[in-house]
């Protein structure tokens, strides 16, 4: 995150606030009030939803672990700061389940004011306490005309063509690129054709692409958050818990969004008003294993809860907003960073991947926990190396290897098939085929039943991916949608499809005597509500077997192809090589990159 402050003072405030939290824990006040924690019916709506909606979750994730639970405080006022958004509405979802299962803590998250008007998402958002937020890109339209950059040497002037900025912009509001390229803050309208920016857009390539010719973009007013703010305030005051993604919106970058000062100012103006607060910030690391597929993973770290420091509360109240402001974003920005595993692009986190991989001890499964912290720790080595010839060389040669297995199509555990001799090959595929088989049979029944669900959440979720894309600046390929669209196609279809089987069923029964001795035919209903869910559910598991059996066909067929055995016999050498490479390159550099590194300690883990 690019910072106009000297790094040493923001390391040592989060030091220094780290320290006072240590201390903090261990003298916990027991007495002190906690809003949350309370029992009101409201708690209750908002226990039932958050149970409700785990039941969903539970069914669409595989696993879902949380890392670090035991340095949420049990009491006062915490604002939890989650970071990467990459799920839209399921992430605040899970984080506020497993703070109440974990701490018996209870969020009121900060939600899109858009998103409040929708009716499902805005009715389970009121049910649990949100505080709706305007958003600016909410408020973002087309501007009329084109906008360019004359001078490469004053980016802060924006020029137009038939633009009337007059007319359509305001102080204090924004001006949007396509293309992921961001916004940046109005300062002053000089006329209808030139403004000036209050600070630069923070993309290179934006200033750019506006230096390059004339570009369309959209532009959104200034919001009044002064009421927003205050609902906030007096939820803190009250020993409450704040939840907040301070990127803003949700996205699918492989990296962290510049965070919005929102998170900063809602510490330090609680503060200002009430000193005696003692508001502690908890990082959240939202880490999952492919969020928008179905059956994927999750971890949800929590970091070490900081303090705001005096000194920054002080020079807020004295009026120096903007340095305050700053170094608290940077103490959350590098708290973020301890709890989540980022990267620059896609590719280096493959390599990244592939390199704990080929770390890790064979035939031991390292916990999913452990493995998020290897890939952090893996991305930090990395970038501190990266100009290393010998790490050019190694990521060269990994990527060289993933490129091998995505031709052979097969998966990195699956090379050591190489090693098993033909008949015992085609016996570990026949036996596989037939267990696949009775699987599937077991399973079809299930699977009929559920197809139109499936169908549908693929298409919409596909479909609204597009739409979000389409709308958004900092997208890729707006996976961060698809899963959230995929559950709320399944919570709305699924129960309507469910009925609409009972009740054929029960005109069944009824039309054609099935079960003449049922009286009264409602119990027909009522037994194929229980019966027909449950032999999805029942698919559902014996399915998730299956496929993982499914994915293992393919390198024992690869494997008993003549002209392929010899290649996954050389690969599996390039492995041992990789893999000894890998392991003596982490071992040696490691401890460089942190004093604590002990390998023989790690294998064990």
């Amino acid at each position: 995150m690019a910072s106009s402050v000297p790094q040493a003072p923001v390391t040592s405030l989060l030091s220094e606030a780290r320290g006072k939290t240590v201390q903090r824990d261990n003298n916990e006040l027991p007495g002190a009030r906690s809003i949350d924690t309370e029992a009101t019916f409201q708690h209750w709506i908002y226990d039932m939803v958050i149970w409700s909606l785990s039941v969903v979750f539970d069914l669409f994730f595989r696993e879902i672990r949380p890392r670090g639970a035991y340095r949420i405080p049990r009491h006062g006022p915490i604002i939890f700061v989650a970071a990467p958004h990459a799920n839209q509405f399921i992430d605040p979802i899970m984080l506020m389940r497993q703070i109440r299962i974990e701490a018996g803590r209870r969020i009121s998250f900060l939600a899109a004011e858009s998103s409040m008007h929708r009716k499902f998402v805005g009715t389970v958002a009121r049910s649990v306490s949100s505080i709706p937020v305007a958003r600016a890109q909410d408020l973002a339209s087309h501007g009329t005309g084109l906008i360019y950059i004359e001078d490469k040497e004053k980016p802060l002037v924006i020029k137009g063509q038939g633009t009337k900025f007059m007319k359509e912009c305001s102080q204090g509001g924004l001006i949007m690129l396509a293309k992921s390229l961001g916004s940046a803050e109005i300062d002053s309208i000089v006329s209808d054709v030139e403004l000036i920016l209050r600070r630069p857009f923070k993309e290179e390539k934006a200033i750019e692409y506006l230096f390059s010719g004339p570009s369309k973009f959209k532009k959104a007013p200034k919001v009044d958050q002064s009421q927003m703010y205050q609902k906030v305030f007096e939820r803190l005051n009250d020993g409450g818990c704040i939840g907040i993604f301070p990127e803003g919106g949700s996205h699918d970058r492989p990296d962290l969004l510049p965070l919005k000062a929102g998170v900063a100012v809602m510490a330090l103006g609680a503060l200002e008003q009430n000193p005696e607060c003692d508001i502690r910030i908890v990082p959240c690391g939202m880490n999952y294993f492919h969020p928008h597929k179905f059956r994927s993973r999750a971890v949800i770290e929590f970091g070490p809860p900081l303090n705001v420091p005096k000194e920054l509360v002080k020079t807020y109240s004295e009026g120096n907003k903007r340095d305050s402001i700053h170094q608290l974003l940077e103490m959350i920005h590098s708290a973020l960073l301890a709890v989540t595993v980022t990267s620059p692009d896609y590719d280096t986190l493959m390599v990244i991947q592939a390199a704990r991989r080929l770390y890790k001890p064979a035939h031991k499964k390292i916990p999913l926990s452990l493995v998020i912290e290897m890939n952090r720790r893996l991305v930090i080595g990395y970038t501190h190396y990266k100009d290393d010839p010998r790490i050019i060389h190694l990521r060269e040669a990994v990527a060289n290897y993933n490129k091998q297995l995505r031709h052979l199509g097969i998966l990195d555990h699956q090379v050591e098939y190489a090693t098993l001799p033909i008949p015992e090959i085609v016996g570990k595929l026949v036996y596989r085929s037939l267990k696949l088989f009775i699987l599937a049979l077991g399973a079809l029944p299930g699977a009929i039943l559920f197809a139109p669900v499936f169908i549908a959440t693929k298409m919409i979720s596909k479909k609204k991916a597009a739409e979000a894309l389409k709308a958004s600046t900092v997208k890729i390929a707006a996976r961060d949608v698809v899963a959230t669209w995929k559950i709320l196609v399944a919570l709305g279809l699924a129960p309507t499809l469910y009925w609409f089987y009972a009740l054929l069923a029960t005109w069944a029964t009824w039309k054609y005597d099935l079960v003449p001795q049922v009286r009264p035919v409602w119990l027909v209903t009522l037994a194929a509500m229980i019966i027909f869910p449950a032999i999805t559910y029942a698919a559902l598991r014996i399915g998730e077997i299956g496929m993982d059996i499914f994915k293992s066909l393919k390198p024992l067929v690869t494997c008993l192809n003549p002209n392929n055995l010899n290649t996954i016999a050389k690969l599996r050498i390039t492995r041992e090589e990789l893999s000894k490479e890998v392991t003596e390159m982490i071992n040696s550099l490691g401890p460089d990159v942190f004093p604590e590194f002990d390998s023989h300690r790690l294998m064990q883990s």
